[in-house]
């Protein structure tokens, strides 16, 4: 472990156009859960929901057919307004600081990566952050769907207010996606962290990448083909491994 921390740091410290890419598992070690482990959101039973397949109550036939289930799911369980980054979140913005990073691709809808300072984050499936009427397109923050009193948000002009999340039959944002694209395609180093790469088309994007070092961190081992000699993989918590190589430094 100490030798792979000692690769990572120096891969780090030789490139010059770093590109995160980064899932669910960055934002579990601030305890905001992920979707398809033991614990996930997928698994948890609630009795009021239990009826609805799981994808059924973020997407977007919920939210048209069964608004105030969406509603009720989406405030109970979307809430990440309270939640701090953790260690990955701000290693990342350190690195940006230095310029040594150029952007962050997530696929976490939470904010915390700018919360801990981070400038280019891509989010590809958008954020709870911000919210817009499905009617005339008026932005609200994100404590209007969470402290609304109302079971359904309403807009000034009586459409919906909804979270700017890609729900599930949404197109991806085609800014957020063409950006990253971009970023990944130009960058020198690729850090994979905290994802399976099992949601597509997002983890697709990561085929863009054509530079020189490739490093995957990931609790859980990845099938990925990896150059020994350029590559690494690392299959440790990522707030974990961060810190570890800040105590190097």
């Amino acid at each position: 472990m100490d030798e792979k921390i000692k690769k990572l740091r120096d891969l780090i410290e030789g490139s010059e156009n770093i590109v995160f890419f980064g899932g669910a598992g960055v934002s579990t070690e601030s305890g905001v859960p992920d979707f398809r482990s033991k614990d996930g959101l997928y698994n948890q039973h609630d009795v009021q929901f239990e009826k609805y397949r799981p994808e059924y109550l973020l997407s977007h036939s919920c939210l048209v057919d069964h608004p105030e289930v969406f509603f009720e799911f989406y405030r109970q369980k979307m809430d990440a307004r309270g939640v701090k980054p953790n260690a990955a979140h701000y290693f990342l913005a350190e690195l940006e600081k230095r310029g040594k990073l150029k952007a962050v691709v997530t696929q976490n809808i939470d904010g915390l990566h700018q919360k801990a300072g981070s400038k280019n984050v891509y989010e590809i499936h958008g954020t709870t952050t911000r919210n817009y009427c499905a009617k005339c397109g008026k932005k609200y923050p994100a404590d209007y769907i969470f402290e609304s009193k109302e079971r359904i948000p309403r807009c000034d002009c009586g459409g919906i207010v909804r979270c700017d999340v890609t729900l599930y039959e949404e197109q991806l944002p085609a800014d957020a996606v063409t950006k990253a694209i971009s970023a990944i395609s130009s960058a020198d180093m690729l850090i994979i962290g905290g994802t399976s790469l099992s949601v597509y088309p997002a983890a697709s994007y990561v085929g863009y990448f054509r530079g020189r070092h490739l490093v995957i961190i990931n609790k859980e081992h990845l099938v990925y083909k990896l150059d020994p000699q350029n590559d690494l993989e690392i299959n440790e918590p990522i707030g974990k491994v961060f810190s570890e190589i800040q105590n190097l430094v």
